[in-house]
């Protein structure tokens, strides 16, 4: 991970502050086009050229013991039918970027989690829920098909 800006660093060390942190969100999928983007803010915002939507949700990260490896939990209010509309009409589990950045300088992102993926979602008429969980690759299958055309590196 990249060193916090120096506005972000004094900000995260201060008793009080005047800074306010946002969380951007961006989702991905084949069958959406363009990926979704959203702010837990009350207004849109522009970072990196991308406009992010206002949207309420929380994010918790991965945990960081060894009995929760890359497993993160995201809370978006269910406002609308819209969001469970568009999570019923997915084919592949969804690739989720969360990043930081501090409202005065939105293009600076200072914390970013990237190669997460819906695992697992709920909802009720208040909130949907989910897992989102890093790729595991120890539990991976390892193909046997070896030829030089597929893994020219291992001939």
């Amino acid at each position: 991970m990249r060193d916090l800006s120096s506005r972000a660093r004094q900000s995260a060390y201060a008793q009080e502050t005047d800074e306010i942190w946002l969380y951007l969100l961006t989702i991905e999928e084949g069958t959406l086009g363009e990926p979704l983007r959203f702010v837990n803010n009350g207004e849109a915002i522009k970072s990196d050229g991308k406009l992010f939507l206002p949207f309420p949700f929380t994010f918790i990260a991965p945990g960081q013991s060894d009995d929760e490896p890359g497993e993160a939990t995201i809370d978006i209010d269910n406002v609308d039918l819209s969001i469970v509309t568009t999570l019923r009409a997915m084919v592949d589990p969804p690739s989720i970027t969360i990043q930081a950045i501090l409202a005065s300088q939105p293009d600076v992102i200072e914390a970013s989690v990237s190669g997460l993926t819906l695992r697992f979602a709920t909802y009720d008429k208040d909130v949907v829920s989910g897992t989102l969980q890093f790729e595991d690759l120890i539990t991976e299958p390892i193909t046997i098909e070896r030829t030089p055309a597929r893994f020219p590196a291992m001939f």
